[in-house]
């Protein structure tokens, strides 16, 4: 399986036990939940949408928030995670020269897998600060297993004098929320089609840099 699939479809091919009905449910409530928000989106409106019954999503989901997790959770426990993990450490196994390398090696990885499932992602960015439910697995599946390896990474290139020595915590969260930053922004917040985005990701490496460079005695 590689990064450009889609990781939506690769879940509901894989669980035999989805329906017709069911798949276009799901594929609805992403559409609507991505587009308008999980708030401003009824159960009507997503039936409409799957053409099917409303109570048929209630056959299925007991509430709208059931859908929601259904939706997300899975795809956290089951394909997000393992290829956040996987594809992550790889680059992390890398002997990268420079850290602005691996920043950048970062970048573009995450970027074409961000853009490949924005719909998803969408609706992970607009929920996960209201429902612990995506928080939490978010944690454990992800954040954790990752930022022991990053802290590895980070330290590596303290050693060489290539950034500050601060808590490896500290740089991590600084990096991550400059380039979760600057993905959010490009592909949710503007949607830029257009532009110079090897020249933007490169003014984000220098950013991140300019931030963590050591300071001169």
């Amino acid at each position: 399986m590689s990064e450009e699939n889609n990781i939506f479809d690769y879940l509901l091919n894989e669980n035999e036990k989805v329906t017709e009905k069911q798949r276009r449910i799901i594929e609805a409530a992403v559409e609507m939940f991505a587009e308008n928000g999980y708030a401003a989106t009824s159960t009507n409106q997503i039936a409409k949408r799957a053409g099917v019954a409303e109570g048929t999503i209630f056959r299925h989901y007991q509430t709208k928030k059931d859908l929601l997790l259904n939706i997300v959770s899975p795809m956290m426990a089951k394909i997000i995670a393992p290829f956040v993990i996987k594809d992550v450490h790889k680059i992390m196994d890398t002997p990268y020269e420079r850290y602005e390398d691996f920043l950048r090696a970062i970048i573009l990885n995450r970027q074409e897998f961000f853009k490949t499932n924005i719909n998803v992602f969408k609706i992970f960015i607009q929920e996960i600060p209201f429902h612990p439910e995506l928080k939490e697995p978010f944690i454990e599946h992800v954040v954790k297993k990752v930022s022991e390896k990053f802290a590895l990474v980070v330290q590596h290139y303290q050693e060489r004098g290539q950034i500050i020595n601060l808590p490896p915590k500290a740089v991590i969260r600084f990096t991550m929320t400059v380039i979760i930053g600057y993905i959010i922004s490009q592909h949710v917040i503007f949607s830029e089609k257009d532009g110079n985005h090897e020249e933007e990701i490169e003014q984000t490496i220098q950013l991140i840099m300019h931030g963590l460079h050591p300071k001169e005695h």
